[in-house]
């Protein structure tokens, strides 16, 4: 056994005699978990040619929302084959499916017409967002982004949105959370807009509300970044740039979701499909504004962390200079001394001074005098 896994192994021992969670101390024992190794490995180490392996969830809930101007039934169910009465019933149909199985998103896909490909797509993991029409469905593939706020993380979640004639199927990976509250109370409302719109306008308020989703995350970043700044400036160490580094890994992924987004809904402005009307296409127009705001803001908190960082660099060399300036000043006052000891030191017969009875007074007054008067041309001079 190597000696710091040795090293390790007998830590944890004493830690679990003692009834103490080794947990806790464990993070400052091995340094790579100091400074968030692991993270990066996690953003960065993305292979699209690996089969995914999606773990089957657990649990499946279906929420439908049928509906038109005047009627509004909103339902849930535990099997998918519940939902499959609803194509084409003369209503508009939001089917949403939280949670993940390959067998029910078959099922779905091939009752409802989606292809093949998309079905892959829609069982991907770390797909990268973005935009088909295929064979009558308009498929939009993109993240909902999250703060942790334990974590210090970003945390996405992907979701597929198959646009039909008259209806809307999405796909979440996570049956806990969203962010379609607001969509969900707008559809209970009589008589509101998106009642009398069609499918598409509830493909553009999911974008919508996903996008605007982003914003509230990148406040939260915006805090952590105003307050590492003030860290910076005011005592910055070895922590701090582990702190800035860390940012800069949620920022990445930050940016790997807003600019597929934003290609996203540059090609459904585009778009000539059937599928869209004329007056709805104008609404995604507003949602590629926020994007491109989004984006332009990230790259702002990009430009902010560089800086930050060559503060940091700023901040230790400045550090070093002075004390490096000090040591210089330290070693001149000492050098008099020194040169004087020196002289008076060797073994000489004759040495003036030598034998007097105040030779040793006078040579330490000047081995003081000089150091003193070298202060004052330092300090006359400006050097500290």
């Amino acid at each position: 056994m190597p000696f710091s896994s040795a090293l390790i192994f007998s830590y944890l021992s004493v830690m679990n005699m003692q009834n103490i969670r080794p947990s806790k101390y464990l993070r400052y024992l091995v340094l790579p978990t100091l400074f968030g190794t692991q993270r990066t490995k996690e953003i960065l180490v993305v292979n699209p040619t690996a089969v995914p392996e999606r773990e089957e969830a657990e649990h499946v809930v279906i929420t439908v929302f049928d509906y038109n101007n005047d009627v509004c039934d909103e339902k849930k169910f535990d099997a998918v084959e519940d939902v499959l009465t609803y194509k084409q019933n003369n209503r508009i149909n939001w089917i949403n499916i939280d949670g993940l199985r390959k067998t029910d998103v078959e099922t779905v896909c091939n009752h409802f017409g989606i292809h093949p490909l998309l079905m892959e797509d829609i069982l991907s993991i770390n797909q990268r967002p973005k935009v088909d029409e295929v064979e009558g469905i308009l498929f939009c593939l993109l993240n909902m982004l999250y703060y942790n706020e334990e974590s210090k993380t970003v945390e996405q979640e992907q979701i597929s949105i198959a646009l039909g004639k008259d209806f809307v199927i999405s796909f979440q990976e996570d049956a806990n959370r969203d962010v379609f509250d607001q969509l969900r109370h707008k559809l209970r409302m009589p008589n509101s807009k998106i009642r009398q719109a069609g499918a598409d306008y509830i493909c553009y308020t999911m974008l919508d509300l996903i996008v605007d989703n982003y914003f509230v995350v990148m406040e939260k970043l915006g805090e952590r970044i105003e307050l590492l700044e003030e860290e910076v400036i005011r005592r910055s160490d070895t922590r701090s740039l582990a702190k800035i580094s860390q940012l800069r890994k949620e920022l990445i992924v930050l940016k790997r979701n807003l600019v597929p987004v934003r290609d996203i809904l540059s090609s459904i402005q585009r778009s000539e499909s059937d599928l869209l009307d004329d007056r709805t296409t104008k609404y995604f127009k507003d949602v590629y504004d926020h994007i491109v705001q989004a984006y332009d803001l990230s790259e702002n908190y990009r430009d902010v962390m560089v800086s930050m960082q060559d503060l940091y660099i700023n901040g230790v060399n400045l550090r070093m200079n002075e004390v490096m300036k000090v040591m210089a000043i330290v070693t001149c006052l000492l050098a008099p001394a020194t040169v004087i000891g020196g002289i008076f030191g060797m073994n000489f017969e004759t040495i003036p001074w030598l034998h007097n009875r105040f030779g040793f007074f006078g040579a330490v007054g000047v081995m003081l005098l000089i150091p003193v008067w070298m202060l004052l041309v330092f300090r006359r001079r400006g050097w500290f």
